[in-house]
């Protein structure tokens, strides 16, 4: 049973993780950029907070989801302004100076992780889709053990981490077809891709977009 819960979990981690949003992003931006290194680490950061999220949909949903439920509004505004001014700060990134930095950088793995890991958790609502997840798997978020739910989660991250591994691995394989002057169009596009993500979902809250007909 806690076997098959840790599979499950996996599993689960790995499909939450898999949208293209923000996040992913800027997961790929960091591993064209600076190196696979800082990619997985960004990753990681992701996979951290899709771990917190899991653990509050499996064992506090009572208590947050009200919250959350009653603050949709402004925690979307935020966190989707929150993701407009990391993609303006991606767009107007000297790129000169962050090659220095790059070259000259020591201690930014943990700055990488810190920002990815604050970035996803500014989007507390994905709560919802690991609530989501764990009915299509048939998993109860009521009266699950504590064992049984710690291994839940475990599963989930781990397939998070396995997925943010795969993606920076396989940009890590086109890094090298890049030179330095192709960090400026990397940031560039980049950029506008994360300010129209952020844009898109304050409109969300306004006038029901939808990407499907």
């Amino acid at each position: 049973m806690w076997f098959d819960l840790l599979f499950t979990g996996t599993i689960i981690g790995f499909i939450a993780s898999i949208p293209l949003g923000p996040v992913g992003v800027m997961c790929i931006q960091k591993t064209l950029s600076k190196s696979h290194k800082c990619g997985i680490i960004a990753g990681l950061g992701a996979a951290s907070a899709d771990f917190i999220f899991a653990v509050v949909a499996a064992f506090f949903l009572g208590v947050v989801g009200a919250f959350i439920n009653d603050n949709i509004f402004y925690l979307k505004l935020i966190g989707g302004s929150i993701v407009i001014i990391v993609g303006l700060r991606i767009f107007l990134r000297n790129t000169v100076v962050q090659i220095r930095k790059i070259r000259s950088l020591k201690g930014g793995l943990w700055g990488d992780f810190i920002s990815i890991f604050f970035l996803t958790l500014s989007n507390p609502a994905f709560i919802f889709m690991f609530v989501a997840l764990f009915a299509a798997f048939s998993i109860p978020t009521e009266g699950l053990r504590h064992i049984e739910g710690i291994m839940l989660v475990t599963g989930v991250f781990a397939g998070a981490s396995l997925w943010w591994m795969t993606l920076t691995s396989l940009t890590s394989l086109l890094r090298k077809k890049f030179r330095p002057r192709h960090l400026l169009y990397i940031n560039k596009a980049s950029g506008a891709l994360i300010i129209g993500l952020g844009i898109a979902a304050i409109l969300t809250l306004f006038i029901n977009i939808s990407l499907i007909p």
